[in-house]
């Protein structure tokens, strides 16, 4: 039996959650998340709890139990505490700037970036290199950052890019001196 898929979900204080077929709806606070899963997996509302359950240990409804139980749970933080990435940009000349509600980047190109704010997602900058992408829906959230990330990945010379903060990257040495062959 699945551990993850085993444990209920609690529900919290202030959020709604229907059951209708195979499609759940969660509301709360910050926003409102709805999810389609599989049929075959069974999800009851009781006692301010979350349960699924599966028909077989078939090696799909093992791997559709436990993975319905976590975006289930992931909904239920999301409209209670939502969830945020923060960005990190670094080089000389780098810099993010929040205008209207387009993200404008400065990353050393020829011209500025800009990235339109996502429904859904609230992007703050509270300072010039650092951006906070905030949201209900933690894939949306997960998919936006990865997207800024990507008009320009850090580089492993000096670091210089966007990177997750807390992230580690690898550095590497650079061009050895001319001499310097063996």
């Amino acid at each position: 039996m699945s551990r993850i898929g085993k444990k209920p979900v609690v529900i919290p204080a202030g959020v709604d959650i229907k059951l209708d077929g195979n499609h759940i709806t969660v509301k709360g606070p910050k926003g409102e998340l709805s999810l389609n899963f599989n049929p075959e997996i069974s999800v009851e509302v009781k006692e301010g709890e979350v349960i699924v359950s599966r028909p077989s240990d078939d090696k799909l409804h093992r791997s559709l139990h436990g993975l319905t139980r976590t975006l289930i749970s992931n909904m239920v933080t999301g409209v209670t505490d939502g969830y945020s990435k923060t960005l990190e940009v670094n080089g000389v000349g780098y810099r993010a700037q929040k205008q209207g509600k387009d993200l404008v980047m400065n990353l050393g190109y020829s011209h500025q970036v800009i990235m339109p704010e996502v429904p859904g997602i609230t992007v703050e900058v509270p300072s010039a290199n650092q951006i906070i992408i905030s949201g209900a829906d933690k894939q949306q959230v997960g998919q936006f950052a990865a997207e800024v990330r990507a008009k320009r990945p850090p580089e492993p010379y000096k670091g210089k890019g966007i990177k997750y903060a807390g992230e580690h990257i690898r550095r590497k040495e650079g061009k050895a001196a001319k001499g310097a062959k063996k």
